[in-house]
């Protein structure tokens, strides 16, 4: 068989269903993966802000207690 590029790139008739479904389903895919990361990150932060809320909490001093004062009637 001598090499030639009829026998290394043969063109093949694809329908356009097949088209179609090959687009949607890579597609479908990479806008899986991408909510799956925006996901996974998401969770992340979320977690790491908790952990720095839970650290501001435990390092703020309490807040002081203001005066209160009296009414005084008049009349």
């Amino acid at each position: 068989m001598t090499a030639t590029k009829d026998a290394f790139f043969k063109p093949e008739k694809v329908s356009p269903q097949d088209k179609a479904a090959t687009t949607d389903s890579v597609a479908r895919s990479l806008i899986a993966a991408e909510a799956t990361a925006r996901e996974r990150k998401t969770e992340a932060l979320k977690a790491l802000r908790l952990e720095r809320e839970a650290l501001e909490a435990e390092q703020a001093p309490a807040p002081k207690k203001r005066a209160v004062k009296k009414a005084v009637k008049r009349g």
